[in-house]
């Protein structure tokens, strides 16, 4: 094994380490793991970083090993590819200190620190947030489609060169394929599921929250009010949280605070007078998000004369929101997203 691997399984607790060439028929079999007098072969993968488009790949790989278990070692991992991973029995060990291996007879669960060394060198990645992660969505809304860099620029109001370096870094990753060369190559998306998980985790849209109270009676008189007063006010909006999933995918749950993206052009006193709410520190029924520029309302849908967040950008946010957003978002996955 590399002595890299090597490392990081020798820092987990309680993991004892012996090199040894190890055959086994004609299966690929890397190491062997012994625990209460029992030898159990496995394939090891080693990575120096993990996201969930890795894990993805791993899931697939892991499907060829005919029964073999596959123990993915990394420098580093993503808690979604850890979440991923352990989904489909992959067992992962990093060099945070996360460790997860789960066998009949065995079970090893270490919960990872700070990381203790600085990321190696090279030049990072497209990171899919702000403007690179609206072409994301592009892809995800249309996962059918053949995409020259140009079409995607044009799709997500980007620069040509901004969709070159999503198209290349998801070709790298896995997630889309190409055909053909020099200007007539096309891509298009070969994992919805892991575009979506690699889209979500690396997302941060951060924003200024406006906590608000705006008078009225349900909170589906409140969507119908903030819908017809933003759009009477030329501000362009959409709604997002549990008061969008309402609206596209109905779950019972209670919603207590409607979210809303709003435009970065438009300033508190603007959103407060054409919505007729109130600036409260608690007790809000409404928050305003503004982010630093309007990506957070590309590809909005309108729904019932209410514009709300696309259902991508409305899965990310519903993953952060602590008051049963996993739920609602894992419901909305299944019941509209579809993968």
């Amino acid at each position: 094994m590399e002595a890299e691997a090597l490392r990081i399984l020798r820092d987990v607790p309680g993991v004892t380490v012996v090199g040894r060439e190890v055959k086994h028929g004609d299966h690929r079999i890397d190491a062997m793991i012994h625990f209460a007098g029992t030898d159990r072969l496995i394939a090891v993968e080693t990575k120096a970083r993990a996201n969930a488009a890795t894990a993805w790949q791993l899931v697939h790989y892991a499907d060829a090993l005919a029964g073999t278990p596959l123990l993915l070692v990394a420098d580093e991992t993503t808690a979604q590819a850890r979440e991923i991973l352990q989904e489909h029995g992959i067992g992962v060990i990093d060099g945070r200190g996360n460790a997860h291996i789960e066998l009949p007879g065995l079970l090893l669960h270490v919960e990872g620190g700070p990381r203790r060394r600085a990321a190696k060198g090279g030049t990072p990645p497209t990171r899919l947030r702000g403007k690179a992660g609206v072409a994301a969505q592009a892809l995800l809304l249309h996962p059918e489609r053949m995409w020259g860099v140009n079409e995607l620029a044009d799709e997500a109001k980007i620069s040509a060169g901004l969709a070159h370096r999503v198209l290349a870094r998801l070709e790298q990753e896995g997630i889309v394929v190409s055909e053909g060369s020099g200007p007539n190559r096309t891509r298009h998306l070969d994992n919805p599921s892991a575009m979506l998980d690699l889209w979500a985790e690396e997302d941060e849209e951060r924003a200024v929250r406006i906590p608000a109270y705006v008078l009225a009676r349900t909170p589906e008189q409140l969507l119908k009010q903030l819908g017809a007063r933003l759009a009477e006010g030329h501000i362009e909006y959409a709604i997002t949280g549990a008061g969008a999933a309402s609206v596209v995918a109905p779950l019972v749950t209670a919603v207590p605070v409607v979210e809303v993206w709003t435009s970065a052009h438009a300033s508190e006193d603007e959103l407060l007078e054409a919505t007729r709410g109130e600036h409260v520190n608690d007790g809000e029924n409404v928050v305003f998000l503004q982010p630093r520029d309007d990506a957070p309302l590309a590809f909005r849908e309108e729904r019932d004369g209410v514009w709300v967040a696309n259902r991508f950008r409305l899965y990310a946010d519903l993953r952060r929101d602590p008051r049963r957003g996993r739920e609602q978002a894992d419901h909305l996955r299944r019941e509209v997203i579809g993968f």
